[in-house]
């Protein structure tokens, strides 16, 4: 059984249907009517409404000045966006795919991630960078990786990767809401997907992991796209007879374990599925802690469910065979019990 997010808890009322595209949408479009300080850059987000559509029908609402489309330059689109941040504006930058964020890599980590800290709080750096993450489109290995741990890597970025269309939308309007730079990372195949979205306006707090699914003979940690990969094996394994706890990350950075570390205690099994290679990965931070904080309540060692250690093939058959899936977390979670 689902359980509601901390924030989903304070809202009553009205809900819709929405899909994760028109929750993301949503979000961008509130806020703007909200504050006249944010702006949305990157290329075709305007005339041509977005590469997934997010901005449609925003560049004729808005005007130019505030839905700009740019050239094909991820560090000027970055860069930019930093110094509209620090002189008071809030930025939205949307690179088409975070593996073409690593051309900005130095306007995100040397400036965007460090502004505040280095002048001392002197100067705020409130943007957000919306970016996809994610396999299974067959786009090549250039387009297709979850690298998102990298960014998570570095203080002072917050890491954002909701895995469901309320959280997108409460995330989202957080993020643009905050005086840090936050990476907003959305998972290209999620845009279909359907959930719940309160009409009225709420917030989901960042850095606060939440418990998707309640259960006693495992705990499940994921987040974005293998979230829903671990409720589908978890919704399998529950006609066996196993009962799986699914824990949703939603943020790398600031990272909230304290329910991972509850749930490992009640459940004393864990495991960890991630969309990114397993080296240097999100499992090996979260199995760390555990280490740390719970490990006189393990049963059995942690086991990881990630990407298979190759660049992402093209063929469909051999992208989907790299990728995690139901089938191999439940493989997983047979072996910890």
């Amino acid at each position: 059984m689902s359980t509601s997010s901390p924030a989903q808890t304070a809202v009553e009322g009205k809900t819709e249907v929405k899909t994760y595209r028109q929750a993301i949408s949503d979000a961008l479009w509130e806020e703007m009517e909200r504050d006249e300080r944010v702006f949305i850059m990157g290329e075709e987000v305007g005339v041509w409404g977005g590469t997934y559509a997010v901005t449609r029908g925003f560049y004729d609402h808005f005007g130019e000045k505030r839905v700009r489309d740019t050239p094909i330059a991820e560090m000027a689109i970055v860069g930019t966006a930093v110094g509209a941040a620090m002189n008071g504006l809030r930025p939205v930058a949307e690179i088409m795919t975070i593996n073409f964020a690593f051309l900005a890599l130095d306007a995100i980590v040397n400036a965007a991630a460090k502004a505040r800290y280095m002048f001392g709080g002197q100067f705020t750096v409130p943007m957000v960078i919306r970016t996809t993450t994610g396999g299974g489109r067959q786009l090549g290995a250039t387009h297709s990786h979850a690298p998102e741990p990298i960014f998570a890597h570095f203080p002072g970025l917050y890491v954002v990767c909701p895995s469901t269309p309320y959280d997108a939308k409460g995330l989202l309007k957080a993020a643009i809401r905050d005086d840090n730079p936050v990476m907003f990372v959305e998972h290209s195949t999620l845009y279909q997907t359907r959930g719940e979205v309160p009409v009225e306006e709420y917030l989901v707090p960042i850095g606060k992991s939440d418990v998707k699914r309640e259960g006693s003979d495992v705990t499940i940690v994921s987040y974005s796209k293998m979230t829903v990969v671990a409720l589908e094996a978890a919704a399998q394994l529950e006609k066996e007879g196993i009962s799986a706890e699914v824990i949703d990350l939603r943020s790398l950075r600031p990272l909230d374990t304290e329910p991972v570390i509850a749930s490992i205690k009640k459940t004393n099994r864990c495991v960890v599925v991630e969309e990114n290679w397993a080296l240097y990965g999100v499992g090996a931070e979260i199995t760390a802690r555990i280490q740390d904080e719970a490990f006189d309540w393990m049963d059995a060692p942690v086991k990881r469910v990630s990407q298979e250690d190759v660049p992402l093939p093209y063929s469909r058959e051999l992208e989907q065979s790299a990728l995690p899936n139901a089938e191999k977390v439940i493989k997983a979670v047979k072996l910890v019990l």
